[in-house]
């Protein structure tokens, strides 16, 4: 968001949590170019990832942590990593769905959505990217595990 909200006194530009997010994911990149491949690498992106979301405060933490376990088991040729500072999860080094903590971004839930990337298209031309997250019931994990499997395509 370049500006803020209709009515706040801020001055517009980015709020804290966006240029968290832009330096983690500079950072990042930065990290993506200095190289490493193949395991090595992976388990290095997967250790990271698990670390951000060790650090997270509850109720978020076990959100993400099963979120992990249901992407990990519906799509196990996904790729855990960062994506601006965030869990993701990658195909081919694109990040195809992430998980975005309510508490990191003072929102009142977490999202779980999917990039670009994703193969999720609708014949009607409308499809959901993202779902807001309270909760992870056996509902829930069912969906999750049907979308990502329909993304990875």
């Amino acid at each position: 968001m370049a500006a803020g909200k209709s009515g706040d006194k801020a001055a517009p530009g980015f709020n804290e949590q966006e240029r968290a997010a832009m330096k983690a994911r500079a950072a990042e990149v930065k990290a993506e170019a200095r190289g490493g491949k193949g395991a090595k690498k992976a388990a290095a992106d997967e250790a990271a990832m698990l670390a951000k979301i060790a650090e997270m405060s509850e109720p978020d933490r076990q959100l993400a942590e099963r979120v992990h376990a249901v992407v990990t088991a519906a799509a196990p040729d996904l790729a855990p990593k960062l994506w601006y500072g965030q869990p993701a999860w990658a195909k081919a080094g694109k990040v195809l769905c992430f998980f975005r903590s309510g508490q990191v971004d003072k929102e009142r839930y977490s999202t779980f959505g999917f990039s670009t990337e994703a193969e999720l298209d609708e014949d009607s031309g409308l499809w959901a990217t993202s779902f807001a997250l309270t909760e992870l019931s056996s509902a829930g994990e069912k969906t999750i595990t049907k979308l990502v499997r329909k993304a990875v395509g």
